[in-house]
């Protein structure tokens, strides 16, 4: 099969053609990526001091499960704010303010936290020098922005199965349904040096791929729900992304899933920039490396 050629970017928006909140499972499927990043998440957040006394933002907290973590690690408060916060509202917890907005609109957001965390978010976006630039100002001085999101492992040279076939189909049919682009993903390490921001650093996290995993379960479920997005591309078909599915839930899976890539940035204190790769007061900000 051919491919159609692909747009630049999307035209509808991600909970609308693709992913609606609204859609059976929609939040359990939320919870199985949740299930597969949120220790790492978290393990990050600690390295970089955050805990009590700080006061959080969680942008696009989709089921809740960060800002959940974020007040169990003993923070003073999380705002946890998603377009729908139906399954926010759901799950409340003491400390928990939820909010319903929408990041792209002009100040969408006033005050200023000493953490502000957006994962798996801006990937879905576009114009995003604009938003992390209006992230990086809701970060009180001596604060840290932090940012997760996707980064594909499928290039021209990976091995040709039916896991890579539907992965590629998948990052192109979200291009060009609702506008998901990852190929920027490895910039924002630059992007958040642009906004203001230093030190800055990055890592990324690539979870195995194991039969019944969460992660496993998480692609599965994602590709059933944007199926009509990637037969579109005409890259698969029908019988393709079965194939995919079965391989995925198997022992002959031998692939990479797509990674994290978290990066995260320091506003200065004072107008000044934080020397030494710390982070301010507890010296623990900017250590790097891949986990």
């Amino acid at each position: 099969m051919e491919p159609i050629d692909e747009p630049l970017s999307g035209g509808g928006r991600y909970g609308e053609a693709v992913f609606p909140p609204g859609q059976a499972g929609e939040g359990e499927r939320i919870d199985f990526g949740a299930l597969a990043y949120d220790d790492i998440t978290m393990a990050r957040l600690r390295a970089l001091g955050v805990g009590p006394g700080w006061r959080c933002l969680d942008v696009g907290a989709g089921t809740g499960t960060v800002s959940r973590s974020l007040l169990a690690a003993g923070v003073a408060s999380v705002l946890a704010v998603d377009r729908d916060v139906r399954f926010l509202g759901a799950r409340t917890v003491p400390g928990l303010d939820v909010r319903e907005a929408d990041i792209t609109a002009p100040d969408f957001l006033s005050g200023r936290f000493r953490l502000v965390h957006a994962r798996f978010v801006l990937m879905h976006l576009p114009e995003r020098d604009r938003l992390i630039t209006a992230l990086a100002a809701l970060v009180e001085p001596g604060g840290v922005l932090v940012l997760s999101d996707a980064v594909d492992l499928t290039g021209d040279r990976t091995p040709e199965t039916p896991y890579s076939r539907v992965m590629r189909a998948m990052w192109q049919g979200l291009r060009a349904t609702i506008g998901t682009d990852v190929s920027r993903v490895p910039s924002y390490p630059h992007l958040l040096r642009a906004a203001g921001l230093g030190p800055v650093a990055a890592e990324i996290h690539v979870p195995p791929l194991l039969p019944g995993s969460p992660i496993s379960r998480f692609w599965a479920d994602t590709w059933e729900r944007s199926r009509a997005a990637m037969l579109g591309t005409g890259l698969v078909d029908d019988t393709a992304v079965d194939e995919a599915v079965r391989y995925l839930g198997s022992e002959e899976c031998a692939a990479l899933s797509a990674g994290m890539l978290t990066a995260w940035g320091w506003k200065p204190e004072n107008g000044r920039g934080l020397e030494n790769g710390r982070g301010p007061e507890n010296g623990r900000g900017a250590e790097g490396g891949a986990r």
